[in-house]
Protein backbone atom coordinates (compact mmCIF):
# COMPACT_ATOMS: atom_id res chain seq x y z
CA UNK A 1 0.00 0.00 0.00
CA UNK A 2 1.37 3.34 -0.99
CA UNK A 3 1.53 5.78 2.06
CA UNK A 4 -1.27 8.49 1.33
CA UNK A 5 -0.49 12.01 2.83
CA UNK A 6 -4.35 12.40 3.67
CA UNK A 7 -6.50 10.17 5.48
CA UNK A 8 -10.07 10.83 6.10
CA UNK A 9 -11.24 11.39 9.47
CA UNK A 10 -13.30 8.67 10.90
CA UNK A 11 -16.36 10.56 12.39
CA UNK A 12 -19.44 8.42 14.03
CA UNK A 13 -21.86 7.52 13.93
CA UNK A 14 -21.95 7.14 10.01
CA UNK A 15 -20.75 10.56 9.19
CA UNK A 16 -17.83 8.84 7.76
CA UNK A 17 -20.30 6.82 5.78
CA UNK A 18 -19.78 4.74 2.72
CA UNK A 19 -20.15 7.56 0.32
CA UNK A 20 -17.60 9.89 1.99
CA UNK A 21 -15.21 7.09 2.08
CA UNK A 22 -15.43 6.67 -1.29
CA UNK A 23 -15.18 9.63 -2.77
CA UNK A 24 -12.08 10.01 -0.84
CA UNK A 25 -10.25 6.38 -1.45
CA UNK A 26 -11.16 6.87 -5.24
CA UNK A 27 -8.89 10.22 -5.18
CA UNK A 28 -6.15 8.01 -4.03
CA UNK A 29 -6.55 9.03 -0.45
CA UNK A 30 -7.36 6.93 2.60
CA UNK A 31 -11.34 7.44 2.78
CA UNK A 32 -12.49 6.02 5.94
CA UNK A 33 -15.91 4.31 7.14
CA UNK A 34 -16.43 4.63 10.89
CA UNK A 35 -17.82 1.54 12.21
CA UNK A 36 -19.63 2.62 15.43
CA UNK A 37 -22.97 1.92 15.87
CA UNK A 38 -22.96 0.83 12.78
CA UNK A 39 -25.52 -2.22 13.19
CA UNK A 40 -27.90 0.51 14.05
CA UNK A 41 -27.24 2.53 11.20
CA UNK A 42 -27.64 -0.95 8.81
CA UNK A 43 -30.42 -2.19 10.36
CA UNK A 44 -32.58 1.73 10.54
CA UNK A 45 -31.38 1.70 6.73
CA UNK A 46 -33.28 -1.17 5.38
CA UNK A 47 -36.22 -0.18 7.70
CA UNK A 48 -36.11 3.21 5.59
CA UNK A 49 -36.40 0.97 2.36
CA UNK A 50 -33.22 0.96 1.00
CA UNK A 51 -34.36 3.39 -1.66
CA UNK A 52 -31.09 3.71 -3.56
CA UNK A 53 -30.60 -0.56 -3.38
CA UNK A 54 -26.97 -0.15 -2.23
CA UNK A 55 -27.26 -1.95 1.20
CA UNK A 56 -29.11 -5.14 -0.54
CA UNK A 57 -27.02 -4.98 -3.39
CA UNK A 58 -23.99 -5.26 -1.09
CA UNK A 59 -25.91 -7.79 0.89
CA UNK A 60 -26.42 -9.62 -2.42
CA UNK A 61 -22.13 -9.98 -2.71
CA UNK A 62 -22.04 -11.79 0.94
CA UNK A 63 -20.71 -15.21 0.78
CA UNK A 64 -23.89 -16.36 2.92
CA UNK A 65 -26.96 -16.04 1.59
CA UNK A 66 -29.29 -17.66 4.10
CA UNK A 67 -28.20 -15.39 6.95
CA UNK A 68 -28.63 -12.33 4.81
CA UNK A 69 -31.99 -13.24 3.89
CA UNK A 70 -32.81 -13.72 8.12
CA UNK A 71 -31.33 -10.37 8.33
CA UNK A 72 -33.72 -8.77 5.42
CA UNK A 73 -36.73 -10.51 7.07
CA UNK A 74 -36.37 -8.83 10.06
CA UNK A 75 -35.54 -4.97 9.11
CA UNK A 76 -36.22 -4.25 5.49
CA UNK A 77 -39.18 -2.08 5.22
CA UNK A 78 -40.08 -1.82 1.37
CA UNK A 79 -41.46 1.68 0.66
CA UNK A 80 -39.62 2.89 3.82
CA UNK A 81 -41.26 2.95 7.59
CA UNK A 82 -43.68 5.07 8.29
CA UNK A 83 -42.85 7.89 10.34
CA UNK A 84 -44.48 7.03 13.72
CA UNK A 85 -43.14 3.71 13.32
CA UNK A 86 -39.25 3.79 16.08
CA UNK A 87 -36.28 2.02 14.58
CA UNK A 88 -35.58 -1.71 15.67
CA UNK A 89 -32.94 -1.93 17.46
CA UNK A 90 -30.59 -4.86 17.70
CA UNK A 91 -29.67 -5.84 21.38
CA UNK A 92 -27.12 -4.26 23.30
CA UNK A 93 -23.43 -5.85 23.52
CA UNK A 94 -22.92 -8.64 26.73
CA UNK A 95 -19.78 -10.69 27.25
CA UNK A 96 -22.00 -13.82 25.86
CA UNK A 97 -24.21 -11.57 22.99
CA UNK A 98 -26.85 -13.25 21.17
CA UNK A 99 -25.07 -15.27 18.05
CA UNK A 100 -27.40 -12.34 15.50
CA UNK A 101 -26.25 -9.85 17.52
CA UNK A 102 -22.92 -10.86 16.42
CA UNK A 103 -23.71 -11.33 12.35
CA UNK A 104 -25.58 -8.45 11.95
CA UNK A 105 -22.69 -6.28 13.54
CA UNK A 106 -20.17 -8.34 11.35
CA UNK A 107 -22.50 -8.17 8.09
CA UNK A 108 -23.68 -4.07 9.17
CA UNK A 109 -19.58 -3.64 8.51
CA UNK A 110 -19.06 -5.34 5.90
CA UNK A 111 -21.62 -3.70 4.16
CA UNK A 112 -20.16 -0.12 4.82
CA UNK A 113 -16.89 -1.25 3.97
CA UNK A 114 -18.03 -3.42 0.09
CA UNK A 115 -19.88 0.01 -0.64
CA UNK A 116 -16.83 2.23 0.32
CA UNK A 117 -14.62 -0.12 -2.21
CA UNK A 118 -16.97 -0.53 -4.97
CA UNK A 119 -15.60 0.77 -8.26
CA UNK A 120 -12.46 2.16 -7.88
CA UNK A 121 -8.52 0.58 -6.69
CA UNK A 122 -7.98 2.91 -4.11
CA UNK A 123 -7.65 2.18 -0.18
CA UNK A 124 -10.11 2.30 2.73
CA UNK A 125 -10.02 2.07 6.17
CA UNK A 126 -12.26 1.46 9.13
CA UNK A 127 -12.14 3.41 12.52
CA UNK A 128 -13.29 2.04 15.86
CA UNK A 129 -13.01 3.13 19.40
CA UNK A 130 -11.19 1.02 22.22
CA UNK A 131 -14.02 2.41 24.67
CA UNK A 132 -16.37 0.23 22.76
CA UNK A 133 -15.29 -3.14 22.97
CA UNK A 134 -17.86 -5.72 22.62
CA UNK A 135 -19.00 -4.85 19.05
CA UNK A 136 -14.67 -4.95 18.05
CA UNK A 137 -14.04 -8.61 16.86
CA UNK A 138 -17.55 -8.85 15.33
CA UNK A 139 -16.64 -5.44 13.76
CA UNK A 140 -13.38 -6.22 12.07
CA UNK A 141 -14.28 -9.69 10.51
CA UNK A 142 -17.08 -8.24 8.97
CA UNK A 143 -14.80 -5.62 7.74
CA UNK A 144 -12.14 -7.75 6.40
CA UNK A 145 -14.54 -9.97 4.76
CA UNK A 146 -15.12 -7.37 2.85
CA UNK A 147 -11.27 -6.15 2.12
CA UNK A 148 -10.79 -3.64 4.44
CA UNK A 149 -7.01 -2.27 4.06
CA UNK A 150 -6.67 -0.70 6.98
CA UNK A 151 -7.72 -0.31 10.65
CA UNK A 152 -7.60 2.53 12.83
CA UNK A 153 -8.58 2.60 16.43
CA UNK A 154 -7.91 5.33 19.24
CA UNK A 155 -9.77 6.38 22.49
CA UNK A 156 -7.41 4.15 24.31
CA UNK A 157 -4.63 1.62 23.96
CA UNK A 158 -5.56 -0.64 22.04
CA UNK A 159 -2.80 -3.67 22.29
CA UNK A 160 -4.43 -6.50 21.32
CA UNK A 161 -5.83 -5.08 17.67
CA UNK A 162 -2.85 -6.33 15.66
CA UNK A 163 -2.72 -9.84 17.16
CA UNK A 164 -6.25 -10.04 16.97
CA UNK A 165 -6.34 -9.40 13.26
CA UNK A 166 -3.73 -11.76 12.22
CA UNK A 167 -5.99 -14.71 13.59
CA UNK A 168 -9.08 -13.29 11.90
CA UNK A 169 -7.47 -13.40 8.44
CA UNK A 170 -7.37 -17.30 9.20
CA UNK A 171 -10.62 -17.18 10.44
CA UNK A 172 -9.21 -17.94 13.92
CA UNK A 173 -11.37 -17.95 17.08
CA UNK A 174 -10.48 -14.52 18.86
CA UNK A 175 -11.41 -13.20 22.21
CA UNK A 176 -10.69 -9.74 23.54
CA UNK A 177 -9.73 -8.40 27.00
CA UNK A 178 -12.22 -6.08 28.39
CA UNK A 179 -11.99 -3.32 30.71
CA UNK A 180 -14.42 -4.35 33.73
CA UNK A 181 -14.58 -2.06 36.93
CA UNK A 182 -13.66 -3.10 40.11
CA UNK A 183 -12.02 -6.49 38.53
CA UNK A 184 -9.18 -7.35 40.89
CA UNK A 185 -5.94 -7.96 39.18
CA UNK A 186 -6.05 -11.82 39.04
CA UNK A 187 -9.72 -10.64 36.96
CA UNK A 188 -9.07 -11.83 33.05
CA UNK A 189 -12.79 -10.82 31.63
CA UNK A 190 -13.21 -11.18 28.07
CA UNK A 191 -16.06 -11.49 25.39
CA UNK A 192 -15.32 -14.55 22.02
CA UNK A 193 -15.87 -14.48 18.65
CA UNK A 194 -15.17 -17.69 16.32
CA UNK A 195 -16.16 -16.85 12.92
CA UNK A 196 -17.31 -20.81 12.25
CA UNK A 197 -19.45 -20.50 15.22
CA UNK A 198 -20.94 -17.62 13.90
CA UNK A 199 -21.12 -18.25 9.96
CA UNK A 200 -20.51 -21.83 9.74
CA UNK A 201 -18.21 -22.71 6.77
CA UNK A 202 -17.20 -19.47 5.92
CA UNK A 203 -13.74 -20.37 5.98
CA UNK A 204 -14.18 -22.58 2.55
CA UNK A 205 -16.71 -20.27 1.39
CA UNK A 206 -14.09 -16.95 0.85
CA UNK A 207 -10.62 -18.75 2.05
CA UNK A 208 -7.49 -17.11 3.69
CA UNK A 209 -8.38 -13.36 4.53
CA UNK A 210 -6.10 -10.19 3.64
CA UNK A 211 -4.91 -8.41 6.58
CA UNK A 212 -5.12 -5.05 7.35
CA UNK A 213 -2.36 -2.73 8.30
CA UNK A 214 -2.99 -1.57 11.92
CA UNK A 215 -2.15 2.23 12.59
CA UNK A 216 -3.37 3.08 16.27
CA UNK A 217 -4.51 6.64 17.01
CA UNK A 218 -2.82 8.12 19.47
CA UNK A 219 -1.76 11.60 21.99
CA UNK A 220 1.80 10.58 22.90
CA UNK A 221 4.88 9.20 22.51
CA UNK A 222 4.45 7.32 25.53
CA UNK A 223 1.91 5.47 24.56
CA UNK A 224 3.51 5.13 20.91
CA UNK A 225 6.45 3.10 22.72
CA UNK A 226 4.10 1.70 24.96
CA UNK A 227 1.88 0.06 21.63
CA UNK A 228 5.20 -0.97 19.75
CA UNK A 229 6.41 -2.88 23.16
CA UNK A 230 3.44 -4.34 24.11
CA UNK A 231 1.64 -4.96 20.80
CA UNK A 232 0.44 -8.46 20.11
CA UNK A 233 0.68 -7.95 16.36
CA UNK A 234 2.52 -5.52 14.59
CA UNK A 235 1.71 -1.84 14.21
CA UNK A 236 1.83 -0.53 11.11
CA UNK A 237 2.08 2.84 12.16
CA UNK A 238 0.45 5.57 14.13
CA UNK A 239 -2.08 8.72 14.00
CA UNK A 240 -1.25 11.64 16.08
CA UNK A 241 -3.96 13.07 17.15
CA UNK A 242 -4.12 16.72 18.89
CA UNK A 243 -6.83 18.31 21.38
CA UNK A 244 -8.05 20.52 18.75
CA UNK A 245 -9.36 17.23 17.04
CA UNK A 246 -13.50 16.83 16.63
CA UNK A 247 -15.06 13.97 18.94
CA UNK A 248 -13.45 12.19 21.96
CA UNK A 249 -9.87 13.82 22.70
CA UNK A 250 -7.22 12.27 25.30
CA UNK A 251 -7.68 13.89 28.65
CA UNK A 252 -4.78 16.92 29.05
CA UNK A 253 -1.68 15.37 31.20
CA UNK A 254 -0.92 16.04 34.88
CA UNK A 255 -2.98 18.26 36.78
CA UNK A 256 -6.56 19.31 34.63
CA UNK A 257 -7.64 23.06 34.71
CA UNK A 258 -10.21 24.43 33.21
CA UNK A 259 -11.48 27.80 31.48
CA UNK A 260 -14.04 29.95 32.48
CA UNK A 261 -16.29 28.12 30.34
CA UNK A 262 -15.52 24.58 32.14
CA UNK A 263 -13.37 23.16 28.85
CA UNK A 264 -9.79 21.99 30.00
CA UNK A 265 -7.29 23.46 29.06
CA UNK A 266 -4.13 21.79 27.49
CA UNK A 267 -0.45 23.13 27.65
CA UNK A 268 3.10 21.78 26.74
CA UNK A 269 2.77 18.46 28.53
CA UNK A 270 0.03 17.83 25.57
CA UNK A 271 2.34 18.38 22.43
CA UNK A 272 3.89 15.47 20.57
CA UNK A 273 7.68 15.27 20.19
CA UNK A 274 7.83 14.85 16.42
CA UNK A 275 11.57 14.28 17.05
CA UNK A 276 10.97 11.05 18.96
CA UNK A 277 8.53 9.96 17.03
CA UNK A 278 10.51 10.00 14.01
CA UNK A 279 13.30 7.75 16.38
CA UNK A 280 10.39 4.91 16.36
CA UNK A 281 10.72 4.08 12.47
CA UNK A 282 7.19 4.03 11.42
CA UNK A 283 5.29 6.57 9.64
CA UNK A 284 2.82 8.60 11.22
CA UNK A 285 -0.15 10.84 10.01
CA UNK A 286 -0.67 14.19 12.49
CA UNK A 287 -4.31 14.70 13.18
CA UNK A 288 -5.94 17.94 14.37
CA UNK A 289 -6.02 21.24 13.49
CA UNK A 290 -4.57 20.40 10.02
CA UNK A 291 -7.30 21.91 7.68
CA UNK A 292 -5.31 23.98 5.40
CA UNK A 293 -2.48 23.34 3.25
CA UNK A 294 0.01 25.50 4.79
CA UNK A 295 -0.19 22.86 7.66
CA UNK A 296 -0.47 19.96 5.39
CA UNK A 297 3.09 21.09 4.40
CA UNK A 298 4.30 22.04 7.63
CA UNK A 299 3.21 18.49 9.32
CA UNK A 300 5.05 16.77 6.09
CA UNK A 301 8.37 19.21 6.78
CA UNK A 302 8.45 17.66 10.28
CA UNK A 303 8.57 14.33 8.95
CA UNK A 304 4.68 12.73 9.14
CA UNK A 305 3.65 10.83 6.00
CA UNK A 306 1.07 13.06 5.92
CA UNK A 307 -1.88 14.38 8.42
CA UNK A 308 -5.83 13.38 9.06
CA UNK A 309 -8.66 15.19 8.72
CA UNK A 310 -12.26 15.52 9.67
CA UNK A 311 -13.97 18.38 10.17
CA UNK A 312 -13.82 20.07 6.73
CA UNK A 313 -14.73 16.79 5.24
CA UNK A 314 -17.68 16.41 7.72
CA UNK A 315 -19.54 19.30 5.92
CA UNK A 316 -19.09 18.47 2.61
CA UNK A 317 -22.11 16.94 0.36
CA UNK A 318 -21.04 12.95 0.72
CA UNK A 319 -20.91 13.29 4.33
CA UNK A 320 -23.34 11.41 6.48
CA UNK A 321 -24.49 14.06 8.26
CA UNK A 322 -28.26 14.73 8.16
CA UNK A 323 -28.90 17.58 5.69
CA UNK A 324 -30.91 20.10 7.11
CA UNK A 325 -28.59 19.79 9.95
CA UNK A 326 -25.45 20.51 7.72
CA UNK A 327 -27.37 23.17 6.17
CA UNK A 328 -27.52 25.26 9.24
CA UNK A 329 -24.62 24.47 10.51
CA UNK A 330 -22.99 25.54 7.34
CA UNK A 331 -25.10 28.53 7.67
CA UNK A 332 -23.16 29.53 10.55
CA UNK A 333 -20.09 28.95 9.62
CA UNK A 334 -20.71 31.50 6.49
CA UNK A 335 -22.09 33.87 8.99
CA UNK A 336 -19.13 33.88 10.68
CA UNK A 337 -21.00 32.44 14.31
CA UNK A 338 -19.70 28.97 14.15
CA UNK A 339 -18.57 27.93 17.81
CA UNK A 340 -17.29 24.86 19.00
CA UNK A 341 -17.09 23.83 22.89
CA UNK A 342 -15.11 21.15 24.29
CA UNK A 343 -17.12 19.36 26.99
CA UNK A 344 -15.71 17.52 30.08
CA UNK A 345 -19.20 16.30 31.12
CA UNK A 346 -21.04 15.41 27.95
CA UNK A 347 -19.37 12.14 27.01
CA UNK A 348 -20.57 8.83 29.13
CA UNK A 349 -16.57 8.10 28.87
CA UNK A 350 -15.08 10.54 30.50
CA UNK A 351 -13.34 12.13 28.16
CA UNK A 352 -13.45 15.36 26.73
CA UNK A 353 -15.67 15.62 23.85
CA UNK A 354 -16.10 18.54 21.12
CA UNK A 355 -19.49 19.77 20.65
CA UNK A 356 -20.77 22.18 18.05
CA UNK A 357 -23.02 24.90 18.95
CA UNK A 358 -26.39 24.75 17.08
CA UNK A 359 -29.97 25.62 17.94
CA UNK A 360 -31.83 22.43 17.98
CA UNK A 361 -29.61 20.35 19.28
CA UNK A 362 -28.67 19.07 22.66
CA UNK A 363 -25.93 21.64 22.74
CA UNK A 364 -28.82 23.89 23.86
CA UNK A 365 -29.20 23.16 27.44
CA UNK A 366 -33.22 23.34 27.88
CA UNK A 367 -33.20 20.55 24.84
CA UNK A 368 -30.63 18.52 27.26
CA UNK A 369 -33.11 18.83 29.89
CA UNK A 370 -35.95 17.86 28.45
CA UNK A 371 -34.71 14.79 26.93
CA UNK A 372 -35.74 11.40 28.99
CA UNK A 373 -32.66 9.51 30.50
CA UNK A 374 -33.15 5.86 28.70
CA UNK A 375 -29.93 3.55 27.32
CA UNK A 376 -31.19 1.19 24.32
CA UNK A 377 -28.39 0.94 22.58
CA UNK A 378 -25.42 0.27 24.94
CA UNK A 379 -22.58 0.86 22.87
CA UNK A 380 -21.06 3.41 25.35
CA UNK A 381 -21.90 0.92 28.29
CA UNK A 382 -19.60 -0.03 30.36
CA UNK A 383 -18.92 -2.54 32.52
CA UNK A 384 -18.21 -3.52 36.53
CA UNK A 385 -17.96 -6.46 38.95
CA UNK A 386 -21.19 -6.42 41.14
CA UNK A 387 -20.68 -7.66 44.98
CA UNK A 388 -21.79 -11.35 43.74
CA UNK A 389 -18.67 -11.45 41.69
CA UNK A 390 -21.06 -11.30 38.27
CA UNK A 391 -20.45 -9.07 35.84
CA UNK A 392 -22.99 -5.84 35.55
CA UNK A 393 -23.30 -3.10 32.93
CA UNK A 394 -24.37 0.50 33.54
CA UNK A 395 -23.90 3.82 31.77
CA UNK A 396 -23.23 7.26 33.14
CA UNK A 397 -26.27 8.58 30.63
CA UNK A 398 -28.63 5.71 32.04
CA UNK A 399 -31.37 7.42 34.21
CA UNK A 400 -29.44 7.99 37.35
CA UNK A 401 -31.36 6.21 39.81
CA UNK A 402 -30.51 2.93 37.43
CA UNK A 403 -26.69 4.23 37.76
CA UNK A 404 -26.89 4.45 41.49
CA UNK A 405 -28.69 0.83 42.00
CA UNK A 406 -25.74 -0.33 39.85
CA UNK A 407 -22.79 0.80 42.06
CA UNK A 408 -22.28 4.49 40.14
CA UNK A 409 -22.08 7.54 41.89
CA UNK A 410 -24.86 10.69 40.76
CA UNK A 411 -22.09 12.97 40.49
CA UNK A 412 -20.97 10.82 37.34
CA UNK A 413 -24.15 11.31 35.77
CA UNK A 414 -24.22 15.05 35.48
CA UNK A 415 -24.74 16.80 32.06
CA UNK A 416 -23.94 13.35 30.42
CA UNK A 417 -25.62 13.08 27.22
CA UNK A 418 -26.50 10.00 24.98
CA UNK A 419 -23.71 10.04 22.68
CA UNK A 420 -25.13 6.81 21.40
CA UNK A 421 -28.46 7.89 20.07
CA UNK A 422 -27.72 11.81 19.88
CA UNK A 423 -25.01 10.93 16.75
CA UNK A 424 -27.31 8.37 15.62
CA UNK A 425 -29.82 11.22 15.32
CA UNK A 426 -27.62 13.24 13.75
CA UNK A 427 -26.68 10.90 10.91
CA UNK A 428 -30.61 11.19 10.38
CA UNK A 429 -31.67 8.03 12.12
CA UNK A 430 -33.29 9.76 15.17
CA UNK A 431 -35.22 7.48 17.54
CA UNK A 432 -38.48 8.03 18.12
CA UNK A 433 -39.96 7.03 21.57
CA UNK A 434 -43.42 5.58 22.88
CA UNK A 435 -44.20 9.31 23.75
CA UNK A 436 -43.68 10.85 20.91
CA UNK A 437 -40.16 12.41 22.10
CA UNK A 438 -37.71 12.24 19.27
CA UNK A 439 -34.18 12.05 19.99
CA UNK A 440 -32.52 15.35 19.29
CA UNK A 441 -28.67 15.68 17.89
CA UNK A 442 -25.54 16.59 18.59
CA UNK A 443 -22.84 17.55 16.28
CA UNK A 444 -18.95 17.11 16.95
CA UNK A 445 -16.74 19.07 15.02
CA UNK A 446 -12.98 20.24 15.92
CA UNK A 447 -11.53 23.12 17.08
CA UNK A 448 -10.63 24.02 13.49
CA UNK A 449 -14.47 24.55 12.30
CA UNK A 450 -14.78 28.25 11.38
CA UNK A 451 -12.10 27.29 8.95
CA UNK A 452 -14.54 25.66 6.49
CA UNK A 453 -15.95 29.14 5.79
CA UNK A 454 -13.26 29.09 2.93
CA UNK A 455 -15.16 26.72 1.31
CA UNK A 456 -18.26 28.81 1.07
CA UNK A 457 -16.76 32.04 -1.05
CA UNK A 458 -18.48 33.42 -3.94
CA UNK A 459 -21.59 32.64 -2.63
CA UNK A 460 -21.32 28.95 -2.13
CA UNK A 461 -23.00 26.89 -0.07
CA UNK A 462 -22.14 23.25 -0.33
CA UNK A 463 -18.77 21.67 -1.59
CA UNK A 464 -17.51 18.24 -2.26
CA UNK A 465 -14.97 15.90 -1.27
CA UNK A 466 -12.92 16.54 -3.93
CA UNK A 467 -12.71 19.91 -3.15
CA UNK A 468 -11.28 19.23 0.05
CA UNK A 469 -9.07 16.92 -1.79
CA UNK A 470 -7.83 19.37 -4.04
CA UNK A 471 -7.47 22.62 -1.35
CA UNK A 472 -5.20 20.34 0.79
CA UNK A 473 -2.72 18.77 -1.40
CA UNK A 474 -2.74 21.48 -4.14
CA UNK A 475 0.23 20.25 -5.87
CA UNK A 476 0.60 16.79 -4.58
CA UNK A 477 -3.00 16.36 -6.08
CA UNK A 478 -1.87 17.65 -9.61
CA UNK A 479 1.20 15.73 -9.73
CA UNK A 480 -0.69 12.73 -10.04
CA UNK A 481 -1.44 11.04 -7.03
CA UNK A 482 -4.81 9.84 -7.51
CA UNK A 483 -4.93 6.17 -8.10
CA UNK A 484 -4.02 4.59 -11.33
Amino acid sequence: MNLPKLIQGGMGVAISDWRLAKAVSSLGQLGVVSGTGISRIFASRLMDGDMSGNVRRALSNFAMPEIVQTMVEKYYTPGGKSPETPYKTPAAYSLTPQKFVDQVTAIGNYVEVFLAKEGHSGVVGINLLEKVQMPTLASLYGAMLAGVDVVLMGAGIPTQIAGILDKLSNHEPVSYRVDVHGAGKDDDYRIHFDPESIFPGISKLVGKLKRPKFLPIISSVVLAQALIKRSEGAVDGFVIEGPTAGGHNAPPRGTVTYNEKGEPIYGEKDTVDLEKMKQIGLPFWLAGGYGNPKQVQAALDAGAAGVQVGTAFSLCEESGMEPELKKRLIEKIRNEEAEVLTSALVSPTGFPFKVAQLEGTLSDKKLYEQRPRICDLGFLRVLYKREDGKIGYRCAAEPVDDFVKKGGSAEDTVNRSCLCNNLTATAGFPQLRKDGYVEKPIITSGDDLAAAAQFFKEGKTSYTAEDVVRYLLGPFFEQGLQPG
